[in-house]
């Protein structure tokens, strides 16, 4: 067995998992078990859109909002909170806190990028 070293870590979305997966499969012919699971629990929940959620991460990025890193804007993508109440629910989990105004702007801009059938 190969001794595998972590060479970097970072958050990536549901979305961005999905065109891995993708990605994956397209190279190998087919998944295994485990990312077989993983992409059809994917399917059930992904509240955005893969090609969707690229350009909402840039633009959640570009609101420049105090203390919301990478991670946290990766969890919001996945959540896809669409009010300001539900978005203060998911930065409380990270012990973050936004201002009332940051909230609604990250709201407004995630509830663009949402699909209907949440």
């Amino acid at each position: 067995m190969s001794n595998a070293k972590l060479l970097s870590e970072k958050p990536i979305t549901m979305a961005e998992l999905k065109l891995e997966l993708e990605r994956v499969k397209k190279r190998d012919g087919e998944l295994n078990f485990r990312a077989n699971k993983t992409e059809e629990y994917i399917n059930q929940v992904l509240a955005v859109e893969p090609k969707k959620a690229t350009e909402l991460k840039q633009k959640l990025e570009k609101l420049n909002v105090p203390r919301l890193r990478e991670e946290h804007i990766a969890k919001l993508i996945d959540v896809a909170p669409t009010t300001a109440d539900e978005v203060n629910m998911v930065a409380q989990a990270f012990t973050i806190s936004i201002t009332k105004e940051n909230l609604k702007k990250v709201a407004d801009t995630i509830k663009e990028y949402a699909t209907e059938e949440k």
